[in-house]
């Protein structure tokens, strides 16, 4: 096959085989144009909820594309941004009553830290301070590199990133630890925002920390007056088992983000909503206090069209049964693999999330079994794509016990396979 000059993320042309060309889905399930089928096992990058092609949303986009494919969002609106705000909103924790849209996670991300700054400033303080927690993934644009651990997704952009104070991870019986940093960092000089990923790093390895220690991060920031940055981008729609993980810790943000989910997965488009605080601190005669940001497709009709067909799915459907349920699935085939399979280690389970690490030399993202394991499972009709030599299942919730089966057993053969070669 001739190289291709798409330029593909996260990619290593010089070691990675050709991609593979995909030309239908439906529910969990991928096919290519030869009519080979391949399970979805991580959501096409987290953002598949209901589905492939789910058909509600399907028609809304149809329907919408009719009406109006897009429209400049400054000085103009339209009935779908306006309704899916206010949907919005009432689905939040509370207080969040204002929302910015933008079209990717990692934007949206950058937009809240734009917020804050802006908020302090406006308000005639100087704080500018961000801290985040170790091992945090919040994008790939300058803020949000930033933001995020300092390693190889950026090493090569040191110049461009700013400074942050790093929080350490909340690991299980050292929790205290990571609450004590936080409230140092406040007392040693005023924090403008503290940013985490509620409950569960994604891209850092799947590392999970409990409700508690979320619900305690907010209090300090309360009592030290930090803006508190909830990133949803992954963790929104269900993924943790609860629509939004911060509900677990029945804590209301004072900036979220979320992206992914929010249209199903079916085009992109996401929103960072904030409170009456952060807006009533932007909204003056003076233009001077504005928000400035935006981008080309802000609050795309059909995209909106898109996402207020997922929010009547969650209306009208029983989409948290489903959740806890495929969750309950989720554990039964974790528990069984680790029971009977030798070679992995730490199992763990979020909602519908479960990850377990494979025992190798050297771990990490970089870890020289991940190719390996992404061919794997490929072979045997799966798309997992581990962080190194961490292995993750986060399906639709469509999926099915008899599609889980599937992925575990490709799971379980991994080692064995492995160690056999190419």
């Amino acid at each position: 096959m001739a190289r291709s000059t798409v330029w593909h993320p996260f990619t290593q042309h010089g070691t990675e085989p050709n991609a593979t060309m995909i030309a239908r889905g439906e529910g969990a399930w991928l096919e290519t144009e030869d009519g080979r089928r391949i399970l979805d096992g991580i959501s096409s990058w987290w953002v598949v909820t209901h589905g492939h092609r789910h058909p509600a949303i399907v028609a809304a986009i149809h329907e919408q594309i009719d009406k109006l494919d897009q429209v400049i969002f400054a000085g103009f609106t339209h009935a779908p941004a306006e309704e899916l705000a206010k949907k919005v909103v009432g689905l939040a924790p509370a207080g969040l009553d204002h929302v910015f849209f933008s079209d990717s996670g990692s934007t949206s991300i950058e937009v809240a830290l734009k917020m804050a700054l802006g908020y302090w400033r406006n308000i005639g303080q100087t704080r500018t301070r961000i801290a985040a927690l170790e091992h945090g993934y919040h994008g790939d644009t300058i803020g949000t590199m930033s933001a995020g651990a300092r390693g190889v997704f950026n090493a090569a952009y040191e110049p461009l990133l700013f400074d942050v104070v790093r929080i350490p991870f909340p690991y299980t019986g050292r929790e205290q630890e990571t609450l004590d940093a936080l409230d140092a960092a406040c007392r040693e000089a005023p924090l403008a925002a503290l940013i985490v990923e509620p409950l569960i790093l994604g891209a850092g390895g799947m590392m999970m920390y409990g409700a508690t220690t979320l619900h305690e991060m907010k209090r300090i920031c309360e009592r030290h007056d930090a803006l508190f940055i909830a990133d949803e981008v992954m963790t929104g729609w269900g993924r943790t088992g609860t629509l939004f993980a911060c509900d677990q810790a029945a804590i209301a943000p004072d900036i979220m983000c979320v992206a992914k989910g929010l249209t199903g997965g079916s085009l992109p488009l996401a929103a960072t909503l904030a409170s009456a605080r952060i807006f009533d601190a932007h909204y003056s005669e003076d233009r001077s206090r504005t928000l400035f940001h935006s981008s080309s497709f802000t609050a795309n009709p059909v995209c909106c069209a898109a996402a207020l067909a997922n929010l009547r799915i969650w209306e009208t459907e029983p989409v948290l049964e489903r959740v806890a349920a495929l969750g309950a699935l989720q554990e039964r085939a974790l528990g069984a693999l680790t029971a009977k399979s030798a070679g992995f280690k730490n199992p763990r389970r979020l909602g519908t999330i479960t990850a377990v690490d494979l025992e190798v030399d050297d771990s990490g993202y970089l870890a020289s079994v991940g190719p390996a394991l992404r061919a794997h499972f490929l072979a045997r009709g799966i798309l997992l794509r581990p962080l190194g030599n961490t292995i993750y299942v986060m399906p639709p919730y469509c999926t099915t016990e008899a599609d889980l089966a599937l992925a575990y057993d490709a799971i379980r053969d991994a080692p064995k396979a492995l160690s056999r070669g190419p």
